[in-house]
């Protein structure tokens, strides 16, 4: 493989021992960086590390410290914090297995694909994939990564495998102190309905690729118009009005409204592919070219 791996190691369940490598499988999308500038000499803000009554000092004479009482700190060498030993360094031990839809979603964080190290450690990688599928479950074990232990998930994926990090409890936010204040009400059965017919009008399988990052977009179209104005200020472009929830009077007739509107992007390449099987149902584009026989 071309990617280097993120971390080799071992994945044991009992007395079976599968060797691995884990590669990282997300990667920063399009962004824009921006520098802060001191704006009367337009030169790069830069920042040094220094120590008050000192001054900068240079990268080498700084080590890790754990303060332990105020103004008091252990020093700590790189190499006995690398020194520190934990078997889920080395290897995942997967100590237990749990429904696919079991965990929820608030403590997943990062995916990694997980593939065999050689030919030799493939067949009982296959074999553990394959186990999993069929008895739809994730499995649960330790790891150690960028110098943190992690609970972590492994599941099938194709060919592979996905490992990814999860939270530890006290690190998610308790739901019922953010949703305690939500009334407690039943919903109009009426507006329900038309709020499930909405839902199913804009149900399409996901494609990632269908979105991108208007964000960058729009400040790459900045930076364009300010290099054009030469440093000028630039006017604002005015956003499309948005209706707010306080407009927003009649649920219902705005529900109706909603569904009753036509798709902006509806694909015109079905009714070509059906011109050609005359036994098919007639699709919208025909009805059109018998209108106008008609008149």
């Amino acid at each position: 493989m071309a990617a280097r791996a993120y971390w080799q190691g071992q994945i044991r369940l009992a007395l079976v021992s599968i060797a691995v490598e884990v590669y990282s499988a997300t990667k920063s999308g399009a962004k824009i960086s921006f520098r802060q500038i001191h704006e009367p000499s337009g030169k790069p803000i830069k920042y040094e590390k220094v120590v008050p009554g000192i001054g900068p000092v240079d990268a080498d004479e700084i080590l890790k410290g754990f303060e332990y009482e105020k103004g008091s700190y252990v020093l700590l060498d790189p190499e006995e914090v690398e020194a520190v030993k934990l078997e889920s360094k080395k290897t995942l031990e997967l100590t237990q297995f749990v429904d696919l839809d079991e965990i929820d979603v608030l403590y997943y964080e990062t995916p990694y694909y997980v593939v065999p190290a050689d030919d030799l450690a493939e067949e009982a990688f296959v074999v553990l994939r394959e186990a999993l599928k069929r008895a739809k479950k994730v499995g649960l074990g330790q790891l150690t990564l960028r110098g943190r232990e992690y609970v972590v998930s492994l599941k099938p994926c194709g060919r592979g495998m996905v490992l990814e990090t999860l939270r530890y409890a006290d690190e998610v936010n308790k739901a019922q102190s953010y949703f305690r204040d939500i009334g407690d009400i039943k919903p109009d059965e009426e507006l329900l309905e038309l709020a499930e017919a909405l839902i199913q009008k804009k149900t399409a399988p996901f494609k990632p690729d269908a979105f991108q990052d208007h964000y960058v977009d729009a400040l790459k179209d900045l930076v364009a118009r300010k290099l054009k104005a030469k440093g000028g200020k630039v006017t604002p472009e005015e956003e499309p009005a948005r209706p707010s929830g306080s407009n927003v009077i009649d649920l219902m007739a705005a529900l109706k409204r909603s569904i009753e509107k036509p798709e902006a992007a509806a694909p015109p390449k079905k009714p070509a592919a059906r011109k050609a099987a005359p036994k098919t149902k007639a699709s919208p584009a025909k009805p059109a070219p018998k209108a106008r026989k008609r008149a």
